[in-house]
């Protein structure tokens, strides 16, 4: 099977262009001495684990569900952090995980009976009140009133018994000059217990493997945590383990005209790429441009009944018809973890393109899947 036998809607995962991002990623790691971890929350397509796991240290979760899939499909570390844990959830994750990191002294002060008894390493998530951010403050933990990370003002005065190591993840989507900056607040902030800890995960966000990035910057940033204090360095980039490194396969369905030509597709913003309407987000298009850019300007929409279900306005050198296929890309991320089935939209196809050029159904969805999630 190829890709011209596609079944659409489809997510397809290009495993050439994963592979590129992961060489990248094992450079780095290999140049600077960090461990570097898959985030589960941007990217869990455990099909492909046997290939990233030749590559990268191990997983983060954000929770037991995600902690689970690493263990059970992922061989090497298993760091987890939450907001808040139930003790139910405590008993599951000290089982499985080798860091289990806390995002109060409350929740850690709360679950030490168990935490005492496991030997999973222990970290606090700090704040460190600096925010680099452009994008909107959803996305930005370090915009007034988070409820992420521990606040200097907020945190002991001497460093908790028990733990080894701290962890901050501030940034999204972002170069190395904002990671730079922060570790900057955080020894100004937090130097102190910077010489009294083993480990400092400095979080996602990180853009690593795109071609403007400054890894140079980064692997000396590291060396010199490593040298001045002493400590494992880890970072748990998520986009960059998968970025550009997808498409998002749809037929056009039908075609209206309201102002401009309205090409129904089969697939949603709303259902299968939700950070279209979220963040907001215009997706890259295959042999697509800016409204105006080419000869005919068109609107691209979905056949839900949701008015603003919109994936945005794109031009074209021709009129598309029913029938053609239009090509989304950077569609691995954020993606097929976020999706749902508003309306009833049977979810799409997860395939992989192989590096041989053939592609492989990796998960087919159908109507049981829709009808088993709410009875």
């Amino acid at each position: 099977m190829t890709i011209s036998d596609i079944s659409t809607p489809a997510y397809v995962l290009d495993e050439k262009k994963l592979r590129k991002n992961l060489e990248i990623l094992k450079e780095v790691s290999g140049e600077s001495g960090a461990k570097i971890l898959l985030a589960q929350k941007a990217f869990s397509m455990f099909g492909v684990y046997p290939l990233i796991e030749k590559y990268l240290a191990g997983t983060t979760a954000s929770g037991l569900f995600e902690a689970k899939l690493a263990h059970e499909t992922f061989h090497g570390e298993n760091h987890v952090f939450c907001p808040a844990y139930t003790e139910k959830e405590m008993a599951e994750i000290l089982k499985i995980c080798d860091h289990v990191i806390f995002n109060s002294v409350n929740q850690l002060e709360v679950h030490r009976p168990a935490w005492e008894k496991g030997k999973a390493l222990i970290g606090l998530r700090i704040n460190p009140e600096h925010s680099t951010q452009e994008c909107h403050e959803i996305y930005d933990p370090c915009a007034k009133g988070s409820r992420l990370g521990i606040t200097l003002a907020n945190f002991p005065h001497e460093l908790p018994k028990g733990v080894s190591g701290l962890h901050f993840h501030t940034l999204c989507e972002q170069g190395f000059a904002p990671l730079a900056e922060t570790f900057a607040a955080v020894e100004e902030k937090f130097g102190k217990y910077l010489k009294e800890i083993r480990w400092i995960n400095l979080g996602g966000g990180h853009h690593i493997t795109k071609p403007d990035y400054d890894r140079a910057g980064l692997v000396s940033l590291i060396k010199s945590i490593k040298e001045k204090y002493g400590l494992e360095v880890y970072l748990e980039p998520g986009e960059a383990v998968a970025i550009d490194a997808g498409y998002l396969y749809t037929k056009v369905m039908d075609i209206v005209e309201n102002g401009m030509p309205i090409l129904i597709l089969d697939t949603s913003a709303a259902c299968h790429m939700p950070d279209v309407l979220e963040m907001p987000y215009r997706p890259p298009l295959k042999n697509a441009g800016l409204p105006g850019e080419k000869a005919y300007t068109c609107r691209l929409s979905s056949c839900t009944c949701l008015a603003g279900d919109v994936i945005g306005d794109y031009s074209f050198d021709s009129m598309h018809s029913v029938g053609d296929t239009l090509v989304f890309e950077d569609m691995a991320i954020y993606s097929m973890v976020k999706n749902n089935t508003f309306n009833g939209m049977p979810l799409p196809d997860i395939d992989v393109l192989h590096e041989d050029g053939s592609l492989e159904i990796v998960k087919r969805f159908g109507y049981e899947d829709f009808k088993n999630r709410l009875s």
